[in-house]
């Protein structure tokens, strides 16, 4: 059983912060051809397969970008860090953007991300300095796909778990590696029928918290079936607002077993006090 969070408000401060052709003639060899003709044989069978590519892929560094646009004005956050992905444990660095006034830009928050919690630190007003503010994933309406303002790399990839319509697009470039792009639709409720212990509880919350449990995405995939970047549109009600709203996460994977370690708060670093709202 996962331990309770008390975190109070706190994860809900950050989602308002938030509220916001197959290969060409010219390709070497026969295998890449071979291997673009299967994948759009039976693309949503590949995309389910992709979570399981990472964990044999072991670790990588990520960037990620969460976006969202309302009355006019697009907010954006952006985060950097790495991912174990057998362990299911990450560290990112979170770059909120400026105040609308102009106002100095906030400390970057860090973030630990652990199966089943999320810890923050310079989280927010009320909360010392030295200390981490510790949140059950499982009990977030979004199962932290959009609370934290990342979504967890692993969790985004376990979404496609779900895939329940995708298609072929073209061979492309990501960052200079050549990768395989798709387009479809993945449903949260089905994900979690098939994600690790770990996301199972998350996901079903997302899937009964979001406005819609389903998904649309975009996902690049390289010569080893490995996601590269990840593209995809969860949709909330949001209660100001009165009407549904989308944030678009983005997730980028690169330099793939390069070793990440990290070290999750001694109990007594953890902040359990009340955290106001900004």
């Amino acid at each position: 059983m996962r331990p309770g969070a008390r975190a109070g408000t706190g994860g809900a401060v950050l989602a308002a912060a938030v509220l916001t052709a197959a290969c060409a003639t010219g390709c070497s060899g026969g295998g890449a051809a071979a291997d673009d003709a299967r994948a759009a044989t039976d693309p949503v069978q590949t995309l389910r397969q992709a979570p399981d590519v990472l964990l044999e892929a072991g670790s990588a560094q990520t960037r990620t970008s969460m976006e969202m646009a309302a009355g006019g004005t697009r907010v954006t956050i952006r985060g950097e860090g790495g991912y174990d992905f057998r362990g299911q444990r990450g560290q990112l660095t979170l770059v909120l953007p400026q105040d609308p006034a102009g106002a100095a830009e906030h400390v970057p928050i860090t973030e630990l991300l652990a199966p089943g919690a999320l810890f923050m630190k310079n989280r927010g007003a009320g909360v010392p300095a030295d200390k981490w503010v510790r949140v059950d994933t499982a009990t977030l309406v979004d199962g932290n796909l959009v609370t934290g303002g990342a979504t967890d790399p692993f969790a985004a990839a376990e979404v496609l778990r779900g895939t329940r319509t995708a298609t072929y697009v073209e061979r492309t470039e990501v960052a200079g590696v050549p990768v395989r792009h798709y387009r479809g639709t993945a449903d949260l409720a089905l994900a979690a029928k098939s994600a690790t212990a770990a996301d199972e509880a998350a996901l079903n919350a997302a899937a009964k918290g979001f406005a819609t449990s389903a998904v649309p995405f975009d996902v690049y995939l390289d010569d080893h079936g490995r996601i590269r970047k990840l593209r995809q549109s969860f949709a909330f009600v949001n209660g100001q607002l009165g009407r549904t709203v989308a944030v678009f996460s983005t997730t980028l994977l690169y330099a793939f077993g390069t070793p990440v370690t990290v070290a999750l708060p001694r109990p007594q670093d953890i902040y359990t006090g009340r955290i106001a709202e900004q």
